[in-house]
């Protein structure tokens, strides 16, 4: 009969009293379990398995993603030591600057490409990015080397933008375009040029690469609005047709 374990045949085959089944039954048995026993896992392996998944918070994407939270009140301090104006506090503002935007380059792309995203870097992550962008931005209009106007576009965007991701998830998920990974590293060039305490032909040129990350914010900010409108409309139609099914 098909489906029935080896073992089980050469016990019935027993049971009938064959010749030498006794015998024969016990090496068949090993033979043939010999592999299955090979396959199973070792014992502790879901005892591992799950240990694994309770370590999984502590993994490297995770990792640098606090390190950019624990970064954002150095740069702040860093930010203000010395009046504001200090070159040299300047200097090491923008270290830790630069540190927390290439972290925010990797972190990502590890999670995904290692298959460690957890709800902790969900949530995170997103966080992580608005705040030191934010603390750079408002550091900056305090002290007046960028204009409050700049800073609230920017900052108004960002937060709008992850809000309305929030609302919109019921329907679907907005994915990242091309514009607004653009839009980040325009942002973070900028930003870091404005820290840095510059000045001649620099400073004019980090002015018009600020400006290029305003219209980018602004144009990619307008896009996903377009496309959480789209999506919505997606999402109720697709859930008025299940409905209209489910009472036909």
């Amino acid at each position: 009969m098909t489906g029935v374990p080896a073992s089980a045949a050469g016990g019935t085959s027993g049971a009938h009293g064959a010749p030498g089944s006794a015998a024969t039954s016990g090496p068949q048995r090993d033979s043939q379990a010999g592999p299955q026993n090979e396959e199973r896992p070792p014992r502790g392996g879901k005892i591992a398995a799950a240990a694994v998944n309770q370590a999984s918070l502590w993994n490297v994407a995770n990792l640098l993603t606090m390190l950019r939270l624990v970064l954002v009140p150095g740069f702040v301090a860093l930010m203000l030591a010395g009046g504001g104006y200090d070159p040299a506090w300047r200097s090491l503002a923008w270290a830790a600057f630069a540190i927390a935007m290439i972290t925010d380059l990797f972190d990502g792309h590890l999670a995904r490409t290692y298959n460690l995203v957890t709800d902790f870097g969900k949530i995170a992550d997103p966080i992580a990015d608005k705040a030191i962008m934010g603390a750079a931005l408002i550091c900056l209009s305090a002290l007046g080397d960028l204009p409050w106007w700049v800073t609230i576009v920017i900052l108004a965007r960002e937060l709008g933008i992850t809000l309305m991701r929030f609302v919109v998830i019921r329907y679907g998920v907005i994915p990242a375009s091309r514009g607004g990974k653009l839009k980040t590293l325009t942002q973070g060039i900028a930003v870091g040029m404005y820290v840095l305490a510059l000045t001649g032909w620099l400073a004019t040129l980090r002015f018009w690469v600020m400006a290029v990350a305003v219209v980018l914010t602004v144009a990619t900010g307008l896009d996903y609005v377009r496309q959480a409108i789209v999506l919505r409309r997606q999402g109720i139609a697709e859930r008025a047709a299940a409905l209209e099914e489910t009472e036909a």
